[in-house]
């Protein structure tokens, strides 16, 4: 297959290290394992964008340099309402309907599905993939009737993440992967219980120190703090901090590894429909159990009583504390290495990619 792929146009990859931006993540690993069974893919982003494949530039600088830059159009209420950082994306996105309307590429893969809309309407003879990385909000669905063609596929990150959008159409739903290198295995647990993620309401930081104090436990937080949630970490997280309860700030995500396979346990106590969670999985692959609450995907990537505990209550995260030990640290690395490596989910995406194909060509386009 010839495949071109982007994420964003203003936006390098591999991502700058001190950014949280897992789809970038994703992308380099989808689009370089893709590569190496043997298909011809190019990746589209800014000047900057180094990868183990061809890239494409079309001439853009990129906007975001580091973690700043990256919060600094964020917040850049001029600069957003003008859409500059769209204008970026719509740029490389534009090249690439272009030259895949001329037989260069058989498919283009986004993974911000709004990129690409008009150029879909636009190009209905060209295949167009996207992986849909949030929830499916109300408006959802609404935006892409405003666009719809037979030409566009969605690729769900997890099963529960289609409930409540039964009209919106996917291909097929591939698992996120995990470099299982990366997150090296240990068998002996330390002393203390970790949270890793934004520091935000929906990830659940707050339940996270409630937890912590309720049962006693050591608590390391580890993750950034934006300017929008500063007054949530002041409230909930800051006044708690001690000897027992210490906050690390953001770790990149290669240095995580040494935290997670040092903890006794995950706290993961979502407030929202978590789509995914790339943190279970990493957890997990150093062979730390995770203690969710049953909210979006956890049922889907924590096995209940094998890799972890899937509750209903905070109280019960924190009864369930009191099992951890049962948990058995190389079945939690064995579920990883079964489900959720790199290697599966390349493979997951040959496979929807092959069927997009199959199912172009069956109504007439590609």
């Amino acid at each position: 297959m010839k495949i071109a792929a982007m994420v964003r146009g203003y936006i390098p990859a591999p991502r700058p290290a001190d950014m949280v931006y897992a789809p970038i993540d994703l992308a380099v690993s989808i689009t370089e394992g893709l590569a190496k069974l043997g298909h011809d893919v190019t990746y589209y982003g800014p000047k900057g964008t180094n990868l183990n494949i061809p890239t494409e530039n079309c001439g853009l600088r990129p906007l975001a340099s580091d973690n700043k830059s990256f919060q600094d159009i964020l917040h850049n209420t001029d600069m957003l309402m003008h859409y500059v950082p769209m204008l970026w994306d719509l740029k490389l996105a534009r090249a690439m309907f272009e030259r895949a309307e001329s037989g260069e590429y058989d498919l283009l893969y986004f993974h911000h599905p709004e990129v690409a809309y008009p150029f879909a309407v636009k190009y209905p003879d060209v295949p167009v993939v996207y992986t849909v990385h949030d929830p499916l909000y109300d408006w959802y669905e609404e935006s892409l009737e405003l666009y719809k063609t037979p030409n566009q596929y969605r690729i769900s990150i997890s099963n529960n993440q289609r409930k409540g959008a039964e009209n919106i159409e996917f291909i097929d739903t591939v698992y996120n992967g995990v470099d299982t290198d990366a997150f090296p295995y240990t068998e002996k647990a330390g002393d203390y219980l970790l949270f890793a993620g934004r520091i935000v309401p929906e990830k659940g930081v707050k339940e996270a120190v409630e937890i912590a104090r309720r049962s006693g436990e050591k608590l390391i937080i580890a993750g950034p703090v934006f300017p929008n949630s500063q007054k949530y970490f002041n409230k909930f997280v800051k006044p708690f901090l001690n000897d027992k309860i210490k906050y690390v700030g953001y770790i990149a995500r290669d240095k995580l590894a040494d935290y997670y396979k040092n903890a006794k346990a995950l706290l993961f106590p979502l407030q929202w429909e978590e789509p995914f969670g790339l943190t279970l999985i990493e957890a997990m692959a150093c062979g730390t159990p995770v203690i969710a609450l049953r909210r979006g995907s956890i049922p889907e990537v924590v096995e209940h009583g094998k890799t972890g505990f899937v509750v209903d209550s905070v109280n019960e995260m924190v009864l369930a504390l009191q099992d951890i030990n049962k948990i058995k640290r190389a079945d939690c690395r064995a579920h990883v290495c079964k489900n959720f490596t790199i290697d599966t989910m390349v493979h997951g995406y040959e496979e929807a990619f092959k069927k997009v194909l199959k199912h172009s060509k069956k109504n007439g386009a590609a």
